[in-house]
């Protein structure tokens, strides 16, 4: 799996995390193309059935992005979002996904060279964990290594 390019979704916040990577563009700061970002109007609106949506659809690895703890525009939104990726983990882990394929990160609007640093941190910890046991290009790796050893062709 060496050619292997994650792919992630980023859950941004429309008024920070978004922001930022809209700064962050407007920088022209370089961070991977295999983000994919949904914009939500707060993170505290992000449901643990989509997070598990976007893995069971292919992701490789998720992450939200909200405003800083303390400074959310719809007040407790970002703290609501933080528990539910919390338990959104331990949910990954029981059913083997793995929850390090998820996480939380807060970032202000002014952020946007953090916003390229989480894209890069994100993708670089999804390449060490390989394809989500869900991803299609894994099933179909599984099942061509499986006829390999079937053949005796290693």
């Amino acid at each position: 799996m060496s050619d292997f390019e994650p792919k992630l979704v980023a859950f941004c916040c429309y008024y920070c995390a978004y922001s930022a990577a809209d700064l962050a563009g407007s920088m022209r700061l370089q961070y991977p193309a295999n983000i994919r970002i949904v914009e939500l109007p707060c993170s505290g609106k992000t449901d643990v059935r989509v997070v598990l949506e976007a893995f069971e659809k292919g992701a490789d690895g998720v992450y939200v992005a909200g405003c800083l703890e303390g400074d959310c525009h719809f007040l407790k939104g970002n703290i609501m979002a933080k528990r539910r990726i919390k338990e959104a983990k331990k949910l990954l882990d029981e059913i083997g996904i793995d929850g390090e394929r998820l996480e939380m990160f807060n970032l202000s609007g002014s952020m946007g060279p953090r916003f390229a640093e989480v894209a890069q941190e994100m993708t670089e910890r999804i390449r060490k964990l390989g394809p989500s046991p869900l991803n299609p290009a894994y099933k179909s790796g599984q099942e061509a290594a499986a006829g390999k050893e079937a053949d005796g062709n290693e």
